[in-house]
């Protein structure tokens, strides 16, 4: 397993932007698939957008259009641009590795995960 720390939370106003980093150690191999999820208060968690080993790309379709998730291996990190930012996008946000696979899903065991952090968007 991977330890990963997530920074770049906080608030904004509704049409802003945020951007997610999540730091990835002792190594980031670009190579498994890594995603974003969020939990908001009385909501179970769901998944906002996970990148696989081949770069394939899959979001929700809440965020479709909005977020973009990417790997930076040269920072070993794995990035949440969120733009056109929603007040029901408000939640604590999550990275997770699903380490030595490179297949992605929503649904799929993820065995890292991230300690979170909190996006707040007002109207």
């Amino acid at each position: 397993q991977i330890q990963l720390e997530e920074s770049g939370g906080g608030s904004v106003q509704a049409g802003g932007s945020l951007r997610l980093s999540c730091a990835a150690s002792p190594y980031f191999y670009s190579k498994y698939c890594m995603g974003w999820f969020r939990q908001a208060p009385g909501k179970e968690r769901e998944g906002v957008a996970h990148i696989a080993g081949d770069d394939r790309e899959t979001y929700a379709d809440s965020v479709k259009g909005r977020f973009t998730i990417s790997k930076d291996e040269d920072k070993d990190t794995l990035t949440l641009q969120m733009n056109s930012l929603k007040p029901e996008d408000t939640a604590m946000y999550y990275c997770a590795a699903r380490t030595g696979y490179w297949n992605c899903g929503f649904g799929v065991d993820y065995n890292s995960w991230g300690q979170g952090l909190q996006v707040t968007v007002s109207s």
